[in-house]
């Protein structure tokens, strides 16, 4: 079974082929990142404009070096929600124009999903049931993860997003757009424990999150140093130690209170090297085990949508190229 999977839901536009026994075959992503720099952030008509323009070019890419044609198409997976409207319209639209053309089923797939199963892509993919800590620019969140499609929220933030303070703050910090990768890479050069930042909800008793008041703290921070290029790295590291350990205590708490021993990191933040060897070094002490998406893997793309698309091919209603998005769609609520 071979399913096109296109993602459209912000300012990335990403397609590929998954074959249910071959797994992926080809992959293909275009980001906007340098559109959307001028304007210091992302501005959702030029965002569906140019998801339009590259789709279709990118889809051609990857049935070329698939060696596939849009005849050998079985189905059709493409971002529902959530997400920008007019970007996801547009991954919703071509979907379902192409499988109305081809013959062939088209799956709405929830965004979070996708990122969810993405360590399923891997050679040595976890089992499960296993926690997921899901931290991207929108969401930080950590489910109980039984099967696809049976997820239970434990815990989620009530404010800012763990990617999301990463940008805000690089923005305080005059670090330009996009700002959460340029501050992990001047904490790279910071010097640990020069400042201490407080760390939200570390001791809350749940497993919650609350970044708002971190980006706070560093602003007030900020305004009491001088801005030379090592205290302003030095803050970067402050900052980024502060979210690493509450993500690292949140994340042992739900394997501690759900008794798993598997832990699974997706979404843009799972990227993040010292979150990665902040893990990997308490799995190693602790005896549980961690799994990761590969780095390309962990932004949006076309691959986690392809192979989510897949998982859900039972539930899928065959000849039917009806199509609707959810801008806002609680994962929780996405069940088999």
């Amino acid at each position: 079974m071979l399913v096109l999977g296109i993602e459209s839901s912000c300012d990335e536009t990403g397609v590929a082929l998954y074959h249910t026994e071959r797994g992926l075959l080809a992959h293909a992503l275009h980001s906007q990142v340098a559109m959307h720099a001028e304007y210091g952030g992302v501005v959702p008509e030029l965002a569906s404009r140019d998801h339009i323009r590259r789709v279709l070019p990118l889809t051609r890419q990857i049935l070329k070096e698939a060696d596939c044609t849009l005849g050998d198409i079985d189905a059709i997976a493409y971002t529902q929600g959530p997400g920008l409207a007019g970007a996801l319209l547009v991954g919703a639209s071509v979907a379902a124009s192409l499988g109305f053309a081809l013959g062939v089923p088209t799956l709405g797939v929830h965004h979070l999903e996708g990122h969810l199963l993405a360590p399923l892509l891997e050679p040595t993919p976890p089992a499960f049931p296993f926690v997921a800590l899901l931290v991207s620019g929108g969401h930080s969140q950590l489910m109980k993860v039984s099967a696809v499609g049976t997820y239970e929220t434990l815990g989620e933030t009530l404010d800012d997003a763990a990617g999301e303070a990463f940008d805000k703050t690089a923005k305080l910090l005059g670090l330009g757009y996009p700002g959460g990768p340029a501050l992990s890479r001047l904490a790279e050069r910071g010097v640990p424990g020069r400042f201490r930042l407080p760390r939200p909800m570390l001791n809350s008793g749940d497993l919650n999150f609350s970044f708002s008041g971190l980006k706070t703290a560093v602003l007030t921070l900020a305004g009491q140093q001088a801005r030379d290029e090592q205290t302003v790295a030095d803050i970067c590291r402050a900052f980024q130690d502060a979210i690493v350990e509450v993500l690292a205590t949140k994340s042992l708490a739900a394997m501690s209170q759900t008794g798993l021993s598997r832990l699974v990191v997706a979404g843009g933040v799972g990227a993040n090297r010292q979150l990665r060897e902040k893990l990997s070094a308490l799995a190693a002490r602790r005896g549980f085990e961690v799994y990761y998406p590969k780095l390309e893997f962990c932004t949006d793309n076309g691959a986690m949508i392809a192979f989510a698309g897949a998982m859900r091919l039972g539930q899928a209603s065959q000849g039917e190229w009806k199509f609707n998005i959810r801008p806002r769609w609680d994962l929780g609520a996405c069940r088999t």
